[in-house]
C-alpha cells in the first residue's frame, strides 16, 4: 500500500498544467481513484500536476441555456447549488448519491468523467443531460458531446495532453423532467446499475423526447436506445413503462463480475429502467 517514487508539482493556471503534461505524468484533482491506484501500484505516474487550486476550474454559473459546471467542482458543491437544481434536478440528485460526505466533499466531477469507470455515476447523468465536456490542450480547445466521450473500458475521448475544464449542462425546457436510481455497491457506493432519465411530452400527453442513460451494466455508460424506442410516442403508463423495461440491456454486452452475475445485471437494469421511469408518471 506503498505508491512507488513520484514527483509533486502544483500548477497555478490552467495552461502551466497543461505545459506540465508528460506521457508519465498525471493531473490530481480530488485523488479519490488516482489515489488508491497509485498506493496499489497499478498506476504509478512519474509526476503528479495538482490542479485542485486553480480557481478558473472551479465555480457554477448560468451560461443562459445551460449551466457551466467548472471542472473541479465537488460532488457537494453540485448537490447544494440551486443554480443546477432548477436546471436538471437529476444532477443534483444524482451528485447527492456518490459515495460518502467525505467522497462529495472532494471528489470532482472532472476528475470521475476522465477517469471513466463503467461503474461512475456521472457518466449516466451527463450523457442522459445531453451534457457537452469542454477540454483544453496545447492547441486549444474543443467541446464532445457526452454521449461520444466514453469510447470503452476506461477511455474516452481525451487526449493525453487535454483537461478537462468544464461541463456544460442545458437547461430542462418547460414540460421536461428529469430523475436518477441507483442500486448500489454497499462499500463503495458505485452503481452495480443505475439509470439516468430525461423526458419530454408532448401536447397529446404522449412521449415526445426522451433519453435513458445507464451505468454499471456494460463497459461504458451507454444511451438505452432500446428502451427509448419503445417509448416514443407513447403515454407513459405502467403497460408502456414494463414492456420499455423489458428492453433494458438488450443491445449491448453486460459486465459479469464477483458484485453481479451477467444475469442478474441484466435484470436489475429492467427494474431500475422501470423504477426511473415510474419516477416521472
Amino acid at each position: 500500500m506503498i505508491p512507488s517514487t513520484f514527483e509533486y508539482k502544483k500548477a497555478s493556471s490552467v495552461d502551466e498544467a497543461i505545459s506540465l503534461l508528460t506521457e508519465d505524468a498525471k493531473l490530481l484533482a480530488g485523488g479519490h481513484s488516482l489515489i488508491p491506484a497509485m498506493k496499489l501500484r497499478l498506476n504509478q505516474p512519474s509526476s503528479l500536476i495538482d490542479i485542485s487550486d486553480i480557481d478558473a476550474l472551479k465555480g457554477i454559473s448560468d451560461g443562459g441555456d445551460h449551466v457551466l459546471i467548472g471542472a473541479a467542482a465537488t460532488h457537494a458543491d453540485i448537490a447544494h447549488s440551486a443554480l443546477v437544481k432548477g436546471a436538471c434536478s437529476m444532477i443534483s440528485d444524482g451528485a447527492e448519491q456518490i459515495g460518502d460526505i467525505q467522497v462529495r466533499n472532494k471528489g470532482t466531477i472532472g476528475g470521475s468523467l476522465a477517469h471513466a469507470d463503467p461503474a461512475a455515476d456521472w457518466p449516466a447523468l451527463v450523457i442522459a443531460a445531453d451534457a457537452i465536456i469542454v477540454m483544453q490542450g496545447a492547441s486549444g480547445s474543443r467541446e464532445v458531446a457526452a454521449a461520444s466521450f466514453f469510447t470503452g473500458f476506461y477511455e474516452t475521448a481525451l487526449a493525453e495532453n487535454e483537461i478537462i475544464t468544464a461541463i456544460k449542462i442545458p437547461k430542462l425546457t418547460t414540460g421536461s423532467s428529469s430523475t436518477y436510481v441507483k442500486f448500489s455497491q454497499p462499500a463503495s457506493r458505485f452503481a452495480i446499475v443505475g439509470c439516468a432519465v430525461v423526458k419530454n411530452m408532448d401536447e397529446a400527453g404522449e412521449v415526445g423526447n426522451i433519453k435513458v442513460a445507464i451505468t454499471g451494466v456494460s463497459e461504458k455508460a451507454y444511451r438505452d436506445h432500446a428502451v427509448e424506442d419503445e417509448l416514443m410516442g407513447q403515454p407513459l403508463n405502467q403497460d408502456v413503462i414494463n414492456a420499455a423495461a423489458s428492453k433494458a440491456a438488450s443491445r449491448v454486452d453486460v459486465m459479469s463480475d464477483h458484485y453481479a452475475s451477467q444475469e442478474y445485471r441484466k435484470h436489475l437494469a429492467s427494474v431500475y429502467v422501470k423504477k426511473a421511469l415510474q419516477n416521472l408518471i
